[in-house]
């Protein structure tokens, strides 16, 4: 089977796209990651794309305003070039049109530094600290034109500690993030996701009972 050709998109430093960069290596793994887009040109993660030899491109948001679907017709003409088949998005800081994420629906993922559904959009650490809550994690879902709402792919959990900062606690939630979205992309490219009624069914099970990966 060929190998899904994949675009990760990114706004900042890329940690997440390295991970999914470092598990692409594997002769095995079903997915390449054949395009990085970063809508920032100073991101750090394009150099650091460079640097492997993964194909990197800019499509620069600001001359086009507040008008979203124009910058999307470029950013889908880049994603066109390259066959792209799904996308992955790692910190990338734009939120897009309902028309775009339609498009893509079932092949655009997500991560998101919570477990969803809850401390959706904004600083979801300081949200979990103020909550009091004794978990917290990360979470993979496909993506929907509701913000971070989408089928839950995949979820991982860390302990919050007493004494936590926001700093601290997305220090331990980054690290599962870069474990569990090569997971995620891994079983999307293989098939084995589907939707069912609003839900993630990997294989027969449920996503969010089956994929939660556990981290002392």
């Amino acid at each position: 089977m060929a190998r899904k050709r994949v675009a990760v998109l990114i706004s900042g430093r890329g940690s997440n796209m390295a991970s999914l960069i470092e598990a692409a290596k594997a002769p095995d793994y079903p997915a390449e990651i054949a395009l990085v887009v970063s809508n920032r040109p100073d991101a750090a993660g394009l150099e650091l794309a460079r640097k492997v030899g993964v194909p990197s491109t800019v499509v620069d948001h600001r001359p086009h305003g507040k008008d979203r679907a124009a910058f999307e017709r470029v950013l889908q003409q880049a994603l066109d070039e390259q066959h792209i088949e799904l996308i992955c998005l790692g910190g990338f800081m734009r939120l897009f049109t309902a028309d775009f994420v339609l498009h893509w629906h079932g092949r655009m993922l997500n991560i998101h530094p919570a477990l969803l559904p809850s401390f959706p959009g904004l600083d979801p650490h300081g949200q979990a600290l103020r909550a009091g809550v004794r978990i917290s994690g990360a979470t993979v879902h496909f993506v929907i034109p509701e913000t971070d709402a989408g089928p839950i792919i995949a979820q991982a959990a860390v302990p919050v500690r007493e004494g936590d900062t926001a700093d601290m606690l997305a220090a331990r939630v980054l690290a599962v993030e870069h474990r569990i979205y090569p997971l995620a992309l891994k079983l999307v490219a293989q098939g084995r996701v589907q939707i069912m009624d609003g839900r993630c069914v990997v294989g027969g099970v449920a996503s969010e009972s089956f994929l939660m990966v556990p981290h002392d």
